[in-house]
């Protein structure tokens, strides 16, 4: 099979690209700009563009599928040579789906924790030398790529993003899979850019509930009133499996898990991870996996990449970073920082990125969301704010709709570079909360 990829440099789609190579499909791309690690890991591969930019004479009659990525726009040239031409365009979900129709999908949804509850699945199944189909938004301990497409594996576990599938479709991705076993970890609005308003973000998940397949099964977060409801009044036929978070206490810094089979010890802490933990362990149940042998693989799990992931350093500080961006998920590292390390000095840093963070009609949304730590940093570029065409933010109003009047807000990086380097790290702990870099910083030195 020929398949073509427009904007190819992606996260999610240079693993697609990656996998579909080691299928032994036939894989070209092009893109604008491609940055590391998609770079080199294309580069190895021997499917990196030779140059930037893009080329229509690249699209040809004998492609069988042109894959269009979110970050190609409507009016790219590639996009409308494969127009003309007539060729089947693909998003990257619609593909997966192609890719995984005759196998059971499994798909994982939700505003927050969705990608800690897919690594912990494949975790476990890995563990158990079980092979399955995966896509996954992060990088995981023991698996080379975050995409595996196989023509034998029974069962095909996705992460399904509520994000739009591409710039000529506008459904969410996880509308796509039709999943046969999905779960709902919770719904936190996110994504105001696209969804305006609470009730169109809530939409998405009562589609994504009405879209799994007849006599399937979805496990769910019962402890989320929006989830509850969202499952309590879905009319379509599927068995309901609900979840909470489970027994536990933390003793000398151990997470011990209370089970029927005694204290298990977890390399991952915080309250919302247990939650994550018991839904991957219902969604494993599916998929023949026992209690024992769950408890028995998760033992080792140490989080999914920049989700509460201990950075290490030279100077052995106890640093976490976190891919925390939205509210909920703010709230919910905090929390888990703070229960983790009482007695501790806790820093917390949190850089407002997206484009929903920066919105000031969305920041009331942080309300609280560092409380509880002895020194909380905000971090904005100005310049970013100029780039995006939004208009500037006063630090008083982060202050105000993050109802803490003793957080220190940064507007420059080179401000906040200086402050992180006058910082005893031996004397506290850190919690580095971005989808961004904070301006350039260097979190291992």
């Amino acid at each position: 099979m020929k398949t073509h990829f427009i904007a190819i440099g992606g996260s999610a789609m240079h693993n697609l690209a990656i996998a579909l190579k080691d299928k032994g499909y036939q894989v070209t791309g092009s893109d604008d700009a491609i940055f590391e690690p998609s770079k080199s890991r294309l580069e190895n591969k021997g499917i990196l563009p030779q140059e930037m930019g893009w080329f229509p004479e690249k699209i040809t009659s004998d492609l069988d599928a042109v894959i269009l990525g979110m970050h190609a726009h409507q009016d790219n040239p590639e996009l409308a040579k494969a127009k003309e031409l007539g060729l089947k365009i693909y998003s990257y979900p619609e593909f997966l789906y192609e890719q995984s129709k005759d196998k059971t999908r499994v798909v994982i949804a939700g505003s927050h924790g969705k990608t800690t509850i897919t690594s912990m699945i494949l975790h476990v199944l890995n563990f158990h030398q079980k092979e399955v189909d995966f896509m996954v938004g992060a990088q995981l301990e023991g698996f080379d790529c975050m995409v595996k497409l196989t023509p034998d594996n029974d069962f095909m576990v996705l992460e399904g993003d509520e994000y739009l599938s591409s710039p000529i479709d506008l459904r969410s991705k996880f509308l796509l899979y039709q999943p046969n076993i999905a779960l709902l970890s919770g719904i936190a609005w996110d994504h105001i850019n696209v969804f305006k308003t609470f009730d169109d973000y809530i939409e998405q998940f009562r589609k994504f509930v009405a879209s799994i397949t007849p006599g399937g099964v979805l496990v769910y977060n019962e402890e989320d009133p929006e989830v509850v409801k969202v499952v309590d009044n879905a009319e379509n036929y599927f068995r309901k499996i609900p979840y909470k978070t489970p027994e536990y206490e933390i003793s000398n810094g151990q997470v011990l898990l209370k089970t029927e089979m005694g204290d298990i010890p977890l390399s991952v802490f915080g309250a919302h991870n247990l939650l994550n933990l018991e839904g991957a362990r219902n969604i494993c149940r599916q998929l023949g996996i026992m209690d024992e042998d769950f408890y028995e693989a998760i033992m080792s799990f140490k989080g999914a990449s920049k989700r509460l992931e201990k950075v290490e350093r030279a100077d052995k500080a106890i640093l976490y970073k976190d891919f925390a961006h939205a509210p909920s998920k703010v709230k919910a590292a905090v929390k888990a920082f703070n229960e983790q390390f009482k007695g501790e000095k806790k820093y917390g840093f949190l850089e407002l990125h997206t484009y929903s963070s920066l919105n000031p009609a969305f920041l009331e949304q942080y309300d609280h969301a560092m409380d509880g730590l002895d020194e909380a940093i905000v971090f904005y570029s100005e310049d970013a704010l100029k780039i995006k065409r939004m208009d500037p933010i006063s630090p008083d109003l982060i202050k105000e709709k993050f109802k803490n009047d003793h957080l220190k807000v940064f507007t420059n990086a080179e401000e906040l570079h200086a402050y992180w380097d006058i910082l005893d790290k031996k004397q506290g702990v850190f919690l580095m909360m971005s989808s961004g870099n904070f301006g350039g910083l260097d979190l291992t030195k």
